[in-house]
């Protein structure tokens, strides 16, 4: 029987009249990986800064490691949502810093510290600034900082947003390694696909637990398949979405760049083909094709909260006309290059994005994606090549093209020092917006957001998923020709982030042009067509679909009694990105054809001595694809 960690009962918290934490329960095994899901406001960062020992609680019993949480500190790592890390200490001072506050000796600490340090790839940069590492490295520093003392407990919090996705997989590797040594791990995350790699998964909502299981078991608890219907028109498919709901059996319809997820019951999936298939002849859509897949946990949080949840519904109040002619260049780089010195930041990028296109720029740290944006929006000159924005060639700063343009930075959109509406209003006259609709624009974003009554907040205090939304509200408050947003999404919650699309989606079918850039692959999905920088050139192109289906080699999934053993076994002779572990599971590439994949994965793990209860070929996700372009692309080069 499994050795518990962490106990915790009827737990609660009230700040004066609000219930953070509702009486929650649960217990978390030694060396298991336990996630927190749920949207802003939930009660996950207040329920792990009381197992940190860092705040009390109001009632309830909590224990960790057989004692209370603030007697346990010493054994307890804590990862918080905010930066941790001094910027002007090198990566070994801070290191050092924390290894003193925990009272470890110094010689401890330094052997730890590289240990860790080459385990995550990082040892070349011990001398290095924190404040000049990448968001990624950034994030493995904090976790070096919280692993020196050598907890038996470890809480992260969001500790992988702002990461971009390969090193989001080491980090998540690296993880499941540290559970395969028996280190307890509870972490909260807004991304979904993180969850799945946990053992387990707790759903959170307003302060209670809505559902508690293993991922597979909160899939199955829907009782549903999902079904990907491309489409080759998805403006006007989006006109019949509401046909498309009311067949009977149709749980959900999302949109996404080039397809429509129809979630069907399963008791009623080959009807509601039917119906699909009715419901776009009838609308004289044609369609390519509908595929059958199982559900994602993004469908059992949406189809367990989103009724009790309604931000993010309001209309947008719009009152420019729809764009006549769409399909013209709006953005363009043409041969872009941008020198800092000897580095070559962007090297030789092209493409272009129409008006009512929603375009995907994805990559990891460093790839060159934010200098990019910053020279196709005119805030960076190019060193060589030509950039069109807004349709006009030449001279992009010109303040005539900067009234069309909408940007969302990744690092400065608000002030913090300001109120809510204060910022609003401050935008409002930068965009010149007309009084007579500044009023309804901002109550719109106020509404959007779900701070209608909290306006005269300092924006500094916001949670960094709320202030998200303010800072998207902001930039797109002027109905803009064109909009950059770069990782708009970051740290928001999944019924937040349906919501940031869906406006998305009405200003492209409008006549945007939005060029997006995200660390969360599962959401550049909902883009129009795709494109993965890597040392700053154009390494693939196309709808998701199509750079999906240009993939090599196939994805084996593996279903096994012990992880950490298969991990060793299949990652012995391979690249390292070719092996992942998802929970109970793991994801295999194999360049082999798929039944000489099955069966070298089986004998692999057979001879390793693993008990295999399942491997079949699984579907890529664009994340598998990106991993798998860009790890090839720098092995080439």
């Amino acid at each position: 029987m499994a050795e518990v960690a962490v106990r915790v009962d009827r737990l609660t918290k009230h700040y004066g009249t609000v219930e953070a934490v509702r009486g929650i329960s649960f217990e978390v095994d030694k060396g298991e990986i336990f996630g927190f899901i749920g949207p802003d406001g939930a009660g996950k960062t207040t329920t792990f800064e009381i197992l940190a020992g860092v705040m009390r609680a109001t009632s309830g019993e909590i224990d960790v490691l057989g004692k209370p949480a603030r007697e346990a500190r010493a054994q307890t790592g804590y990862l918080t949502q905010s930066f941790t890390l001094y910027p002007d200490l090198t990566v070994m001072e801070n290191i050092h810093y924390v290894g003193d506050l925990r009272l470890t000796p110094r010689q401890v600490v330094t052997s730890r510290a590289r240990h860790y340090l080459a385990a995550f790839g990082m040892d070349p940069f011990e001398g290095r600034l924190a404040s000049q590492l990448s968001g990624g490295m950034q994030k493995k520093l904090a976790l070096v900082c919280a692993l020196v003392s050598e907890p038996a407990v470890l809480l992260l919090d969001e500790p992988t947003t702002g990461v971009d996705p390969v090193s989001r997989r080491e980090f998540w590797d690296s993880l499941a390694q540290l559970s395969s040594e028996g280190l307890t791990i509870l972490v909260a995350t807004p991304y979904l696909d993180e969850a799945e790699r946990c053992n387990r998964v707790a759903l959170m909502h307003l302060g209670q637990i809505a559902q508690l299981d293993t991922p597979s078991a909160l899939r199955n608890s829907i009782h549903a398949q999902r079904l990907e219907v491309r489409v080759a028109d998805l403006r006007r498919a989006q006109l019949a979405t509401p046909a498309l709901a009311a067949i009977q059996g149709v749980l959900d319809v999302q949109r996404f760049g080039d397809h429509l997820d129809v979630l069907a019951a399963d008791s009623a999936v080959e009807p509601v083909t039917a119906g699909v298939e009715n419901v776009l002849n009838a609308a004289g859509l044609q369609h390519e094709r509908i595929r059958p897949d199982e559900p994602s946990l993004e469908n059992v949080f949406v189809a367990s909260i989103r009724e009790a949840n309604s931000q993010g519904e309001a209309e947008f109040p719009f009152v420019k006309p729809r764009r006549a002619a769409l399909g013209t260049t709006a953005i363009a780089a043409d041969h872009l290059f941008k020198r800092f010195g000897t580095f070559v930041a962007v090297n030789d990028l092209s493409l272009d994005i129409r008006f009512g296109e929603i375009y995907g720029l994805l990559g990891a740290n460093g790839a060159g994606k934010t200098t990019t944006v910053r020279m196709l929006c005119g805030l960076l000159e190019p060193s060589s090549g030509a950039v069109t924005l807004a349709g006009e060639r030449g001279n992009v700063r010109s303040e005539s093209i900067r009234r069309r343009v909408g940007y969302m930075s990744q690092k400065f959109s608000l002030y913090d020092d300001l109120t809510i509406i204060e910022n609003l209003e401050f935008f409002a006259g930068v965009y010149e917006i007309p009084a007579e609709r500044r009023h309804t624009t901002i109550q719109w974003v106020l509404d959007f957001s779900g701070l209608r009554g909290r306006e005269h907040t300092i924006t500094g205090s916001l949670p960094g998923g709320w202030k998200q939304r303010v800072a998207f509200g902001s930039a797109i408050m002027h109905e803009p020709d064109v909009l950059f947003l770069d990782e708009p999404t970051s740290g928001v919650d999944p019924i937040a982030r349906r919501a940031f699309w869906g406006l998305i989606n009405q200003l492209a079918d409008r006549g945007t042009a939005v060029l997006v850039t995200t660390h969360y692959l599962e959401e550049a999905e909902q883009c129009n067509r795709v494109g993965f920088v890597s040392a700053g050139k154009l390494i693939a192109e196309g709808t998701p679909t199509q750079v999906k289906e240009s993939q090599t080699g196939h994805l084996v999934e593996c279903r096994v009694d012990n992880v950490s053993r298969a991990m060793r076994a299949l990652s012995a002779g391979t690249q390292a990105w070719r092996v992942s572990v998802f929970g109970d599971r793991l994801h295999v590439v194999s360049d082999a054809d798929v039944d000489a994949a099955i069966a070298q994965t089986r004998a692999a793990l057979e001879a390793a001595g693993v008990h295999v209860f399942e491997v079949r070929e699984a579907n890529f996700s664009l994340e598998d694809v990106f991993i798998g372009a860009v790890q090839r692309a720098e092995r080439a080069a």
